[in-house]
């Protein structure tokens, strides 16, 4: 059972990893055996989802409304806004194959210590590559193809370590966009698959009942991730304004050895 000390813990870890390119799902399968608190906790599960939903909206409402409305109505936006919705499908679909793996077998300390390692070679080759490139692709500019492919890599999220914010920004990178418009495409990107997931289990018939005699735990879960969800948001998008994902990727790999030597010496 998690406690309101643990459910702090953990809702900072989901907000801050969540969104900085270095894993939350994956920091949470390492919190969690180090805390020695359950991983499928269904209220838990859902009040962090919860707070970094909550975050994104938050922190782009203004261009949220504008994509929404374009969607219906014609305007400059409606090209982005369609693309994100395309760009989508893929995680969906991934989700659903994948689901139950992504629930078990995926949630061992081991793999994610090696897709740490692995996931951070990929964002230090996508640093270099968009570094090469001439010309580089905004947000308003980007294509039917650019979205997929980033779509794509929001799929391969589903295993911990991977990191969706990492693996969807390095996507980007590789497709020719600058880092804040990789970034961009990313956060927004996160929203529906998001709120997709938190529908599902709002969608199980006990689910309400369960929030209801956890609902402490549930508020502290969902207000911590909120807070520092926000707070990661504003700090990568400031960051990578000035800097490379390199500091991301020696973390990462740092990280991934350590658990790995960690197990090794048990």
């Amino acid at each position: 059972m998690i406690g309101a000390v643990q459910a702090l813990i953990l809702g900072i870890v989901q907000g801050l990893t969540e969104f900085i390119p270095v894993s939350s799902s994956g920091h949470l399968v390492l919190v969690h055996a180090l805390l020695g608190t359950g991983q499928n906790d269904l209220v838990f599960d859902l009040a962090l989802h919860l707070g970094t939903l909550l975050a994104l909206i938050g922190f782009f409402n203004v261009e949220l409304l504008i994509l929404a409305k374009a969607l219906f109505v014609k305007s400059e936006q409606s090209k982005l806004s369609w693309f994100l919705a395309l760009a989508t499908l893929p995680a969906v679909v991934a989700g659903i194959l994948l689901e139950s793996a992504a629930e078990s077998t995926f949630r061992s300390p081991k793999l994610v210590a090696i897709t740490m390692i692995l996931a951070a070679v990929v964002m230090f080759t996508a640093e270099r590559f968009m570094q090469r490139r001439a010309k580089l692709t905004k947000l308003g500019d980007v294509s039917l193809k650019q979205s997929i492919i980033i779509g794509l890599a929001q799929a391969v999220a589903l295993v911990p370590g991977i990191s969706r914010s990492g693996s969807t920004i390095a996507a980007g990178l590789f497709m020719g966009l600058d880092r804040i418009s990789a970034t961009r495409f990313s956060f927004l990107l996160g929203i529906p698959i998001t709120a997709g997931a938190i529908l599902k289990v709002l969608a199980s018939s006990t689910s309400l009942a369960e929030i209801s005699s956890n609902f402490s735990i549930f508020a502290i879960g969902t207000i911590s991730a909120l807070v520092s969800g926000i707070l990661a948001i504003r700090f990568l998008l400031k960051f990578l304004a000035k800097h490379s994902l390199d500091i991301f990727v020696y973390y990462r790999v740092a990280l991934g050895l350590s658990v790995l030597l960690i197990l090794t010496l048990r």
